[in-house]
């Protein structure tokens, strides 16, 4: 009790005193002894926090830490009481018998086959393209007048399937023009994307392409198109850290090899921005063995884009071939933006009038003003392509478009 008072009395000092390091260092030892080992840690750092190198609190500081590490000594009793009661393996069985056992869930099982929902059959023909009469002709020659003419391909050795690589610039009908040709054949027409077959599943890409290949081979004939081709079969010098798009590289070629799979009746098209990232092997023959340049639209064409994006709008007298003269190397899509941005023009001037004001030739023309045309960024690829990267003459039409216009 004496001895209570007594560190009652000097903890108060070291109150009255703070700054006095040895007693500080004093009731510190002191509470040491009794085991109150926190407290006493606390006046230590705080003497060290006016003394650093005082031999006297380091010497302290390191009795306390050691006296805080070392591991208390066991009490039997308590222990014994701590130990838990036997468990009872029988009951608790007994208690869980009815749980059915759980069910691993597989890439195959979490993930559904592809469905044949999106397979149609269009109506759309090649006369409703407007204008881009070379390439309509390009189509006729080198793929539909073959499909057309199956007894006369056969005698010619020609099997009635094949694939076609269409490339351009952005937004200019790729993908109409593959619905179109499917309306020429009469086919079906399976639009497939890059999201219908990628999966983060390994294995699942290859197997959704296989069951898109064989839903294709079972509506024959169909035109099984392929969009954003550069993505899905890129070339695999370039997929040295990731086996799972090389092995999905390796399935497309497989299934679209006349010699792996019974593809006729299956016409195969495919679709890029970027012709130039595609695997050299889906380029030969039996593959993508043939290219289309489609490149935006021509006069007539622009003419046809313009009339259709304002058929439903209120207009006045128009002078479309105006406008048509004004946006030489737009695209297709480019073209939707003019109407959208001069319909945007009229509708202020009406609601500013408080009347319907009908969308003039002035509003067009202010538009094309106001957007440039998105394809200045392919052309620019385009070139570097054509000029170094065109040793076998796969780019002779790109090149020869490039010479014509050279403000490209």
């Amino acid at each position: 009790m004496p001895d209570d008072a007594l560190l009652t009395s000097l903890l108060a000092a070291v109150d009255a005193a703070p700054d006095d390091v040895p007693l500080r260092l004093h009731v510190a030892g002191l509470l040491a002894d009794r085991g109150r080992i926190p407290e006493a840690l606390l006046h230590c750092t705080q003497a060290l926090s006016h003394d650093a190198a005082n031999p006297e609190a380091v010497a302290l500081l390191q009795r306390l830490t050691a006296a805080l590490a070392a591991p208390a000594t066991p009490d039997p009793a308590a222990e014994h009481a701590r130990e838990p009661a036997a468990f009872d393996w029988s009951s608790a069985e007994e208690q869980v018998s009815d749980i059915a056992a759980p069910q691993l869930a597989h890439a195959a099982d979490t993930d559904p086959a592809p469905t044949v929902e999106d397979i149609e059959k269009p109506t759309v023909k090649l006369a409703d393209v407007g204008g881009m009469d070379d390439v309509k002709q390009r189509l006729e020659l080198a793929f539909l007048g073959p499909m057309r003419n199956p007894q006369l391909a056969r005698a010619f050795g020609k099997n009635l399937s094949g694939g076609l690589l269409l490339y351009g610039p952005p937004g200019c009908g790729k993908t109409f023009l593959a619905r179109a040709v499917a309306g020429e054949l009469g086919a079906r027409f399976y639009d497939v994307g890059i999201s219908d077959i990628l999966d983060m599943y390994v294995g699942a890409s290859e197997r959704n392409l296989s069951q898109i290949f064989d839903a294709a081979r079972r509506n024959a004939p169909c035109v099984l198109f392929l969009d954003e081709i550069d993505a899905l079969g890129q070339k695999r010098s370039h997929l040295s850290h990731s086996s799972s798009m090389r092995n999905t590289v390796n399935q497309l070629l497989s299934e679209m090899d006349s010699l792996s799979g019974d593809n006729d009746g299956v016409f195969v098209l495919g679709a890029t921005n970027h012709p130039w990232d595609v695997d050299s092997a889906l380029r030969r023959p039996g593959r993508f063995d043939r290219m289309l340049l489609v490149l935006p639209p021509d006069a007539p064409a622009r003419g046809a884009i313009l009339r259709y994006h304002l058929r439903d709008r209120p207009v006045a007298t128009l002078d479309v071939d105006r406008i048509v003269k004004a946006t030489e190397h737009f695209s297709g899509a480019d073209l939707a933006h003019v109407c959208d941005t001069a319909a945007e023009r009229a509708l202020a001037a009406s609601m500013k009038a408080g009347q319907l004001r009908p969308l003039t030739t002035g509003d067009l023309e202010a538009a094309v003003r106001e957007i440039r045309p998105s394809t200045g960024p392919w052309f620019t690829t385009a070139r570097n392509v054509t000029a170094f990267g065109n040793a076998d003459g796969s780019y002779d039409d790109l090149a020869a478009y490039l010479r014509k216009h050279r403000k490209l």
